[in-house]
Formats: C-alpha cells, structure tokens, sequence
C-alpha cells in the first residue's frame, strides 16, 4: 500500500485533487485520492540519478513559495545576466531615497556592465495609491533602462503575506517593531524568489545607497579571485547591504527567510543562512562598494546616521609625480595617498611650517573637485594648518627632488584635517593645472597622516 512505501524525496510534489483516480504502479483506486507524481521504484531511480552527476542545491527548482507577483513596469530579459540586483522599497515617513539610489546603480556603471546586469524592484507598501506615485517616478526616470530590460518593477499583494501583526516579540523588541521586521522578512524572502535563475549571482541592496563606480567589475573581479567554496561575500560592511549570493542558493535562501521571518532581524538571518552553508568566517572586501545614504529610517521615520566608515568610491587620479619633504614614517610615502584604496596613506612625521606634498601631473588636467582627507579612523595625526594649491608651469627642483611649478594659486585651507571643494574650475582656477600642492602654513608636534586626496578632471 502507499503508507508503506518508502519516504518521498524532499523535491517530489505532491498533487491532491477530488476526483476518481488511478495509481497506475499499483492500480489501486481512491475515491479521493493523492496522485504522487512517480511511484516508488520511479521515486528511488529518479533520486539516485538526481543525485549523482550534481547536488540537489545546484539543480534548484525546489522549495517554491505560494506566491504571484504583479509586474508593474520592464519585461524580463530571455537570457541569463552575470547579476542580479534586488532591492525592496516601502513609504518612508520623512522622504523616498528610490530614485536617487536607482540613479546610483546605473549612472556608475559602464554600458557593458549595464548589459550584464538586472535591477530589480519590489514595491513592498500596500498602499496602492504610493505604488502608482512610486511607479510613476521610475518609468519618468528609467525609459531607457525599462525598455533595455535593465529594470523591473514588481508587486506581491497583502493576501499571499502571513500573519505579521500580533507575533511573539523576540530580543524585546516593541510590537510594531517585531511587525515592521517580520515583514520586511517576507518581503526579502519574496524579492529573492523572483530573481531565482536570473542571473548566475544575486546582489542585496537597500533602497537609500550609493554605489561605487563600475561596482559590478569590481565584484567579478573579486568572484574570479575566490578560490574556495563560499555562501555569501560582503562588499559592504552593514546590516543587508552589498550580500553576494550564488543564484541556485537563492531558493533557499528565499524559504529560510519565509519560515523564520518573525524570528530575529534579516541582517541575523542572513548571518546563519551563511553558516548552515558551511561558511563559518564572513568574507568581506574593503574598500566597501556601497553606502548607506538615508538620513531617515523607513521604521518611523527616525534618524538614522549609519555610515559604512570602509566605504570608497573606485577612483583613478590622472598619473603624477608625488613627493613630500615631510620626514616619512617607515614605507608610508607620499604616493600612497594618491593611490586609491584603503590601507593606503601617507604618514609623516611632525611637520613644520613651509612644508608641503607635491603632486606634479604628467599632463596638465583642469581640475574640478578636490577632496584630501587626513588623520587616522580615531582623528588622531590629523594635518591642523595646511592649504591646498593649484600651480602652473611644471620645473624640476633645485633641490633635485622633484617637478614643481613656478605659480601656485591658493585654493582654499583645510578645514578639520580635511577639505572638500567641488566646481574648482568655475572658482578662477578653469586653466589647465600641472600640480597640486598641499602646503603646511604652521609648525604641529603631532605626527602626520594624508590619508586620501581625490581630484576629478575633465578635458579642456
């Protein structure tokens, strides 16, 4: 009889309807029966030879929510793209962070990359008349990438949701934020399920960030360099942003969320997700590739000041001489604040007035933002009297130590160790520059470090 046979595997459905049927391996009728797909010997051939040329996480297809989406807006692209991105977004109380995140995405990608990649957007509120707002706002802003099948925009209606109200309240959190949590629980679980097979990887973003420029290469580059086995890489060092998954873990990942959703946090569950799939150490690559950027919270609205203190733009500075007579420390010389990337900085011991760090270009560059940054994470060695000057006409040094210039022109001072100037060109400085100097103007006895200076140029 069927009680008697052996245990269905895990990935067989089962399909129950009222009628008069037939089980054809051992033609025994039920007036309200349960049609199992196979019989027993099909069940038992059908398992071993799904199990033997691949697991059954790579083959996927298992573990299916109940759930429809509502396509709002973009169609789905037919073949497979290197990754997909998702992001879930609800009404904010103070202001929509959307658009401008949307904006981030696909301003500071490459069109390669843009072809590559799938954004996805799950409109989480129930409110129909901000979805239709909402909606309106991305088919204004992204004709191009709708119409490229760079973009969709999806909606799960209220009725496929469980329960989310009068939930046990875990960590001690308050009811309407044991609720708030929960959904944003299913809401995940249900963005991950539509984005299942899209791609070969699955990107995690939140609604309120900015991102590096060309963040999809520099993630490829760093799944290329991957050599063992992992579950979840991190490019950014907060809550659910910037998560990696492989796409055939996402089916997975989609139910682990919807059975523990009123549990703890996602940012927790994910961390156990990683660990039952054997990951014990968190992976996580610095310089971050996103930032957090909301100033509000979707819960309540409340200030929300979470910054990612390892995050870094991709930048490239056009080619230069750097040098500095500031006494160096060890092997952190001048040129390693000119060079991108964190770990990266000058350090110098206690300045005197009249010093300087030079930068020379190889070729002039108008220069229309400059940004230095100096001191440690803890603020300490920060550079306490300096200005920032631009100069014309490159000469070598009597000294022989390094190209200068003959004129300098007075930018501005830094301000707190740091300065932050943009549109310089349109300050009386719209000349080709050929250096950039950063001129001590007062003795400090405290050592010093120029962790990060970054210009944007633009052609003349």
């Amino acid at each position: 009889m069927l009680l008697n046979r052996p245990a269905l595997p895990y990935m067989v459905s089962i399909h129950y309807r009222k009628s008069l049927c037939c089980c054809s391996c051992c033609s025994v009728h039920y007036d309200v029966c349960v049609c199992v797909c196979v019989c027993v010997f099909q069940w038992v051939e059908e398992w071993q030879t799904f199990s033997s040329d691949a697991s059954w996480i790579d083959k996927g297809g298992y573990l299916p929510l109940n759930v429809s989406y509502q396509l709002l807006a973009g169609t789905p692209p037919t073949e497979q793209k290197y990754l997909t991105i998702g992001l879930c977004s609800v009404s904010r109380p103070k202001g929509s962070y959307l658009i401008s995140t949307l904006s981030s995405i696909f301003s500071r990608s490459s069109l390669a990359e843009l072809n590559s990649m799938l954004v996805v957007v799950l409109l989480t509120d129930f409110d129909a008349q901000w979805r239709a707002t909402t909606l309106g706002e991305i088919t204004a802003n992204f004709p191009s990438q709708l119409k490229a099948n760079q973009l969709l925009v999806v909606h799960v209606p209220k009725q496929y949701y469980p329960p989310i109200t009068g939930l046990k309240r875990n960590f001690n959190d308050k009811a309407d934020r044991v609720t708030f949590r929960s959904k944003q629980n299913v809401d995940y679980s249900f963005l991950i399920q539509f984005c299942t097979g899209r791609s070969l990887h699955y990107l995690q973003l939140e609604d309120d960030v900015s991102c590096s420029h060309h963040f999809l290469s520099a993630i490829r580059g760093r799944v290329q360099q991957m050599e063992v086995p992992w579950a979840t890489l991190e490019f950014s060092a907060l809550g659910y942003i910037g998560k990696l998954y492989h796409s055939e873990h996402l089916p997975l990942l989609s139910r682990f969320l919807f059975l523990f959703y009123q549990e703890m946090p996602c940012d927790f569950l994910f961390s156990h997700f990683r660990v039952l799939l054997t990951q014990s150490e968190v992976i996580r690559f610095t310089p971050s590739l996103f930032q957090h950027t909301g100033s509000y919270s979707s819960f309540l609205g409340t200030f929300n000041k979470l910054k990612d203190d390892d995050y870094e733009d991709l930048y490239t500075n056009p080619a230069a001489d750097v040098y500095s007579d500031i006494p160096v420390y060890k092997d952190h010389v001048a040129a390693m604040a000119w060079s991108p990337g964190t770990g990266t900085f000058f350090w110098g011991r206690s300045p005197s007035s009249g010093n300087h760090l030079t930068v020379t270009f190889k070729h002039p560059v108008v220069v229309t933002s400059i940004t230095v940054v100096t001191g440690s994470a803890e603020g300490r060695d920060r550079l306490a009297s300096a200005t920032v000057e631009l100069g014309l006409h490159p000469v070598t040094e009597k000294t022989g130590s390094g190209t200068t210039c003959q004129e300098f022109y007075n930018v501005g001072d830094l301000q707190g160790g740091r300065m932050d100037m943009t549109d310089v060109h349109k300050k009386r400085f719209g000349h080709a520059s050929s250096c950039l100097k950063i001129r001590v103007t007062a003795k400090q006895n405290d050592w010093v470090i120029i962790k990060k200076i970054r210009i944007t140029t633009k052609e003349e």
